[in-house]
């Protein structure tokens, strides 16, 4: 081990020390999970996972499966029928849909399903469907508040998100709630901070290096030299700074083109393992269908295979968290509803479509069964290379690519946070991306597991005020998004070709 390991091992340490009881604080109170002893030994319930599922399981019904009827107006917008240049805004829909799911689409899209059947089995897989799409709903309800309450100015740039609809839209339905929505707002921006620097910023830097370290060789090869992971980490700072100090319109001009790029290139090389395994596809297809519901397991199960479904799901599409409202809010558009229909696509894709196909790839090779290492990108990787011997490297690109496209989004998430707290100025939209760019190279260089537990936490906290105000705006939504239908079957809304 050389000085630059030994500095390395020393401040990973220090850090780790000082935070690991400030973390394991913070993550016990949101990961609280209620045993479950009378189910079966072990099965527990993250009160976190039920209190986003029910969010999405309410409005659902609410707003009458809206979901699955906005689909094909969705598409529509999507495909720019309805873009208006002249309307308020910075981004297409379709730009603004890509930023959001560049920052859903992540490690937890790989690593994350394969902990999921892992514990929960082929089963879970079905559950997380589920799940994705009654988060559908959610993440239409949060950005058409995201639209309705951001702010314009006068030289075109908007901000929008949780704290804006918490404070401005609370204050509207009852000036009494008015103070309780400014508090929310400050807690929602508080701990979107902590997840930006973390689970946006340093976690994503730090896989991406651990995935091409591993594929170039290890501790052996080019990158595992002492100073490899801060190396690879300034280059990747460079690549993110590039891009995020020309604000959202720079982030979606990238995000736009690599966001369909890397679900394309991703859904190919699992339908190349599919392909490759094609003999097991109706046996995991069955095992998937009937151990969802584990009757041989008993009612325990069940439960247990439900829960990892579902805490995949809402861990991946992050419906209900409210930070998909921050990107969308950006979106060129008059009707705060359009970019609810929108938003729908968003779990679509993320989970029903990327998880799902992550999913299948390790049920089919059957990987998940292999318990020599811990579940997550190994097993993954191992359903790859049934392929072929080299083709995990396919996989290490799309980590990278999912990576990178994360960091992008949530440095833009992350910054409108700061300005929401600290005002809209240059010297917060400076400071910001410069202190985002520093904690890359600190992600890829370091391992500080108590710092990334801690805005894992402070992630899944912003749930905790976002889903309090949509509750309360629920009839706001409704309102929004039933009356722009009505216009559109009215014939009062037409395609930008079709006006006069």
């Amino acid at each position: 081990m050389d000085s630059s390991d030994v500095l390395a091992a020393s401040f990973d340490e220090s850090v780790n020390d000082f935070f690991t009881p400030i973390s394991d604080f913070v993550t016990a109170i949101v990961f609280f999970a209620v045993p479950l002893d009378f189910l079966g030994e072990g099965v527990e319930l993250p009160l976190i996972v039920v209190w986003l599922v029910v969010a999405g399981i309410f409005f659902t019904v609410y707003l009458r499966g809206f979901q699955f009827l906005a689909f094909k107006h969705a598409l529509q917008l999507t495909r720019g029928d309805y873009n208006d240049p002249r309307d308020a805004g910075e981004v297409t829909h379709f730009q603004a849909l890509a930023t959001a799911v560049s920052g859903t689409v992540g490690l937890g899209n790989i690593a994350g399903v394969a902990v999921a059947i892992s514990l929960g089995g082929p089963g879970a897989t079905f559950w997380m469907i589920v799940a994705g799409l009654v988060g559908m709903c959610t993440k239409g309800v949060e950005c058409t508040l995201g639209v309705k309450y951001r702010n314009e100015y006068p030289d075109g740039r908007v901000s929008g998100g949780p704290m804006y609809y918490l404070s401005k839209g609370l204050k509207e339905k009852s000036p009494r709630l008015g103070t309780l929505g400014k508090v929310l707002a400050v807690m929602f921006c508080i701990f979107t901070l902590g997840g930006a620097v973390g689970g946006g910023n340093m976690f994503q830097a730090n896989q991406a290096f651990a995935q091409a370290q591993s594929v170039t060789g290890g501790e052996d090869g080019p990158l595992g030299g002492g100073a490899a992971g801060a190396v690879f980490g300034l280059v990747l700072a460079l690549l993110v700074g590039a891009v995020i100090i020309g604000g959202i319109r720079s982030i979606a001009r990238v995000t736009d083109k690599i966001v369909p790029f890397m679900a394309v290139f991703y859904v190919v090389a699992c339908l190349l393992v599919l392909i490759a395994n094609l003999g097991a596809v109706p046996g995991a297809l069955w095992d998937i269908l009937t151990q969802a519901f584990s009757p041989e397991a008993g009612y325990g199960g069940l439960v247990g295979v439900l829960i990892q479904g579902f805490r995949r799901a809402a861990f991946s599409n992050e419906a209900g968290l409210g930070s998909a409202a921050i990107a969308h809010s950006a979106v060129k558009t008059r009707e705060p509803a359009t970019e609810g229909h929108v938003a729908v696509l968003e779990p679509f894709v993320d989970t029903v479509v990327i998880c799902t196909m992550t999913a299948l790839a390790i049920v089919i090779t059957g990987t998940y069964a292999d318990t020599s290492s811990a579940p997550g990108v190994e097993t993954t990787s191992a359903a790859f290379e049934t392929v072929a011997s080299w083709f995990p490297f396919v996989l290490a690109i799309a980590v990278i690519l999912f990576a990178y496209s994360t960091m992008l989004a949530w440095s833009y998430y992350g910054l409108k946070a700061a300005t929401y707290l600290f005002g809209e100025s240059m010297l917060v939209d400076r400071t910001w991306k410069v202190v985002f760019c520093l904690f890359v190279i600190i992600g890829a260089a370091s391992t500080l597991d108590a710092v990334i537990g801690f805005s894992d936490s402070m992630i899944f906290a912003m749930s905790l005020a976002n889903i309090v105000g949509l509750y309360i705006m629920a009839g706001v939504v409704k309102k929004e998004i039933f009356g722009y239908r009505a216009r559109l079957a009215r014939g009062e809304i037409l395609p930008v070709a079709e006006r006069g």
